[in-house]
């Protein structure tokens, strides 16, 4: 047995963070202004964020899709991602909460890079696909986790093989794992895993998370050919 003293997720996350991703002041500093204005803690957590920033750089993003901005704290995580001429439609349904977002866009000297959309998402996704915009190298999935099997048929109308979609709480605790739940957003991801695991132009997985945030997990799929 161990003679070493209990640690928690927390702490490893926090040695993660100090070993690995360091400390961005802006991002900081608008994870701190998004908790002092009252907002959710929905947020993804640092390292979480750095995954995403890999992912991008990993895929070569050019243009990325976020459902779900908060205070824009993954928004800037990508957004530091991407390359010159590269750009992120950010899309949210609060005004007052993507304010925080702005202000430290701007800071971070990537608001020129950031379109943001406000209104409801299934709105937001039909009227880009009425512009023509697209296809997104990289999709984010965290916002209304009932509207997931929604989001998903637009995402894959917006993406082209070699598309990466990341979807965000899907564990949920467990409850992905729980036939009986009436809970509507655990219903939103089951079937929102259903989708994915039947689609035939997408190959799939899931990882469970634990840490800062809790035990929950994120999908990770890539859009091929179907023929």
């Amino acid at each position: 047995m161990s003679d070493e003293p209990g640690r928690g997720p927390a702490d490893v996350d926090a040695y993660i963070n100090a070993q690995l991703v360091g400390e961005d002041t802006v991002l900081a500093a608008a994870l701190a202004r998004a908790a002092a204005a009252g907002l959710p803690a929905h947020d993804v957590a640092p390292n979480q964020g750095k995954l995403l920033h890999l992912l991008a750089r990993i895929a070569g993003a050019r243009t990325i899709l976020e459902l779900g901005t908060l205070a824009g704290y993954s928004a800037l995580a990508v957004a530091f991602a991407l390359p010159p001429g590269g750009g992120l439609v950010a899309c949210d349904v609060s005004a007052d909460w993507t304010a925080i977002a702005r202000r430290y866009w701007t800071e971070a000297g990537v608001a020129d890079r950031i379109d943001l959309r406000l209104g409801p998402a299934t709105a937001t996704l039909a009227a880009l696909a009425a512009e023509g915009a697209g296809p997104f190298d990289l999709v984010f999935l965290d916002a209304d986790k009932q509207r997931n099997p929604e989001y998903l048929e637009w995402a894959l109308r917006l993406t082209a093989p070699g598309s990466v979609i990341v979807a965000d709480n899907v564990v949920r605790a467990g409850g992905l794992a729980d036939a009986a739940s009436e809970d509507p957003r655990t219903l939103g991801v089951r079937r929102f895993t259903e989708l994915l695991g039947a689609a035939a132009n997408v190959t799939a997985t899931a990882v469970q998370t634990v840490g800062q945030k809790g035990w929950d997990g994120f999908v990770l799929a890539l859009v091929e050919d179907a023929g």
